[in-house]
C-alpha cells in the first residue's frame, strides 16, 4: 500500500434535498472535494437496509442494499418520478438530521410509485437479468421482505410454523401471493445497485477508492439467518443455540449480550465457506476495500447460551482463524481488507492479524488516554491505517474538551502543540496523524470541521440520536480543500497518478468551515 489518506463520510451524513443523504449529485460533489483536497479513499459505513434502531451494523440482510439511498432525483431524471412527487413526500424538516420515522413512513410509497411507473414503461429487460443474476441472494431477501411485511414487522422466529421453518409449499405459496410486491423489491436493489454502480465508476474517475464496512455478525431478525439457518447454530426447530455477546469485565460486570446469532464455523468450512465467499464478492462489488468490523471475532468470539438474561454464563471459542481467509483468497483472489482490531491484543487476535498481513487501526484518541499505549505515534507500523477517531468515537474537538486536564496535557506535550484554542488543537491531531508512518490516514470529515458532540455518528451501548448527523448543504469551501490537500503534499498522501485538481462547475461551494 502505498502512502495515502482518505476521509471518513457515512453515505447519510451527505446533504440532500429527501431527507437523508443518497446516491444522488451531493455524492459526486462529495468525491469532487476528496479529488480536490488530494484524497484517494472515501471511507463509508455498511450498505445494508436498516431495522430497528437504524444501526448499518444490525441490517436485514448481509447481500442487499439500504433502499433510503436512493436517490429520488435520478428517479425523477428516468421520468419514473416528478418533482411535485418527492416535494409532496414528507422525510423531516431537519437539515443536520436523519428523521427515520418520516422515511420509514414515506420513502418506501416515493419508490413504490416510481416501481409502478417502471412498471407501465413496459421495459423490464435489465431488471429481469439483475433478478436472475442475483438470484442467489435476491429471491430469499425479496421473499423475507414481503412474509415480514405481511406478518406487520414480527421477527421471522414468530411467524406461523410453516414459514419459519421454510416449508417449501408454504414458501410457494406466499411468493404466489406477494409476487407484486417480492417484484417491487427486487426493482428496489435493481435500482440500488444502479445508482451506486455510477458513484463508484465516478469515484475511479476521480482516482477515489471506496473503504466499505463488513460488520461480522448479522441480525438475528435477518433474511440471512431465515434462508440460511444452516450457517449458524441453530437447533432442529430453527432456534439459535447460542448468540454473541461480551465477556464480563470491569467496565461490564454482567458482560454485554448482543444478541446476533453464532456462526456454524465447522458446518461452514465443510462446503468451502461457500456463504461468507459470496458475502465478500457481494462487497467487493460495491467497494475497493473491505474493513472487517470485530475482527478479532475470526480468531475467537463469546458464545452466550440463547435466552440467558446477562452475558455470564457464556464462553470464549475458537474462530476459524486463516484457514477462512485461505479459502476465500483461493476463491476470490487477493483480499483488499482493514482489519477493525482495536482493543483486541491477545495473543490470537494479534498472531492472526500477523498472518492475514491486513492492515490494524490506530486511533489517536485513545493513544493518550491511557499510560505506554499501542497508538501512539512511536508505536505505529507502516502496515497500518491511523484514525483521529471513528464513528464510534466523539468528534475529536469534542474530545479535547471532555478529556481530564492531565491527558490533555500529555496531548499537547507528545504532539508539540502549545494551542489553547480547542479547534486547533484538533488540526494538531489532524497533522499527528498525517506524520504517522502508518501507509494510510483517515480523518471523520467531522474532525476538519472541527465539529462538536452533535455531531457524533453513534454512541455504543445507546440507541438514542445515532446514525442522524447530516451536513449541512453547501457547507464545504475550497479553503478547506486546499488545507486539506496541504496536508497530503507535506506528508508525501497524494494519491499516486492522480491529476492536478481543476475547478468544475457545481463543486464544493466557497463556504462554511
Amino acid at each position: 500500500m502505498n502512502r495515502e489518506s482518505g476521509i471518513l463520510m457515512p453515505v447519510f451524513s451527505l446533504p440532500s434535498k429527501f431527507g437523508i443523504g443518497c446516491f444522488s449529485k451531493e455524492a459526486t460533489d462529495f468525491i469532487d472535494f476528496l479529488y480536490n483536497s488530494g484524497q484517494g479513499y472515501w471511507q463509508v459505513l455498511p450498505f445494508g437496509p436498516t431495522g430497528f434502531g437504524n444501526s448499518p451494523y444490525q441490517p436485514f440482510s448481509a447481500f442487499a442494499g439500504n433502499p433510503y439511498f436512493i436517490s429520488p432525483e435520478s428517479l425523477i431524471e428516468e421520468k419514473l418520478l416528478t418533482w411535485e412527487d418527492a416535494n409532496e413526500a414528507d422525510f423531516g424538516s431537519d437539515i443536520e438530521k436523519v428523521d427515520y420515522g418520516k422515511l420509514y413512513e414515506n420513502r418506501g410509497k416515493l419508490l413504490k410509485k416510481a416501481y409502478d411507473n417502471f412498471i407501465e414503461q413496459g421495459d423490464r429487460k435489465e431488471l429481469d437479468k439483475y433478478i436472475k443474476d442475483n438470484g442467489y441472494w435476491l429471491t430469499d431477501y425479496a421473499l423475507f421482505v414481503a412474509i415480514k411485511d405481511a406478518q406487520e414487522g414480527k421477527s421471522w422466529l414468530d411467524w406461523p410454523c410453516d414459514l419459519r421453518k421454510r416449508d417449501k409449499a408454504a414458501l410457494k405459496k406466499a411468493a404466489d401471493e406477494y409476487s407484486d410486491e417480492i417484484d417491487y423489491i427486487c426493482f428496489v436493489q435493481f435500482k440500488f445497485d444502479e445508482e451506486w454502480k455510477k458513484i463508484h465508476k465516478y469515484a475511479h474517475k476521480k482516482n477515489v477508492k471506496i473503504i466499505g464496512d463488513l460488520p461480522f455478525y448479522v441480525a438475528l431478525d435477518s433474511a440471512d439467518a431465515w434462508s440460511h439457518p444452516e450457517v449458524f447454530l441453530m437447533d432442529r426447530d430453527l432456534v439459535p443455540t447460542s448468540v454473541a455477546g461480551c465477556p464480563p469485565d470491569a467496565f461490564s460486570p454482567k458482560g454485554q449480550l448482543w444478541g446476533n446469532p453464532i456462526y456454524d464455523w465447522a458446518g461452514l468450512k465443510k462446503d468451502g465457506y461457500d456463504w461468507w465467499v459470496k458475502r465478500i464478492e457481494r462487497n467487493y462489488e460495491w467497494y475497493d476495500v473491505i474493513r472487517i468490523d470485530h475482527f478479532h471475532g475470526f480468531a475467537e468470539y463469546y458464545a452466550v447460551p440463547y435466552g440467558d438474561e446477562d452475558a455470564t454464563g457464556g464462553k470464549q471459542c475458537k474462530g476459524p482463524g486463516m484457514d477462512l481467509f485461505k479459502a476465500l483468497e483461493k476463491k476470490i483472489g487477493t483480499l483488499n481488507m482493514i482489519a477493525e482490531d482495536l482493543g483486541t491484543n491477545t495473543e490470537e487476535n494479534v498472531k492472526l492479524l500477523e498472518d492475514s498481513g491486513f492492515p490494524g487501526m490506530k486511533v489517536l484518541q485513545y493513544g493518550f488516554t491511557s499510560w505506554d499505549s499501542c497508538y501512539v505515534n512511536h508505536r505505529h507500523t507502516k502496515n497500518s491505517v491511523v484514525y483521529t477517531g471513528t464513528h464510534d468515537n466523539t468528534p475529536t474537538f469534542a474530545w479535547v474538551q471532555e478529556i481530564n486536564d492531565g491527558e490533555r496535557d500529555f496531548t499537547r506535550r507528545y504532539i508539540n502543540s502549545m494551542n489553547t484554542d480547542f479547534g486547533a488543537l484538533v488540526w494538531d491531531m489532524i497533522r499527528e496523524a498525517y506524520r504517522s508512518v502508518a501507509d494510510l490516514c483517515i480523518i471523520p470529515l467531522q474532525d476538519y470541521l472541527c465539529k462538536g458532540r452533535e455531531a457524533r455518528i453513534n454512541t455504543p451501548g445507546t440507541s438514542d440520536g445515532n446514525w442522524q448527523w447530516r451536513l449541512v448543504p453547501n457547507f464545504l469551501s475550497h479553503d478547506l480543500e486546499r488545507s486539506i490537500r496541504l496536508l497530503s503534499e507535506t506528508y508525501s498522501r497524494i494519491p499516486q497518478a492522480a491529476p492536478e485538481p481543476e475547478e468544475e462547475e457545481g463543486a464544493a461551494a466557497d463556504c462554511g468551515a
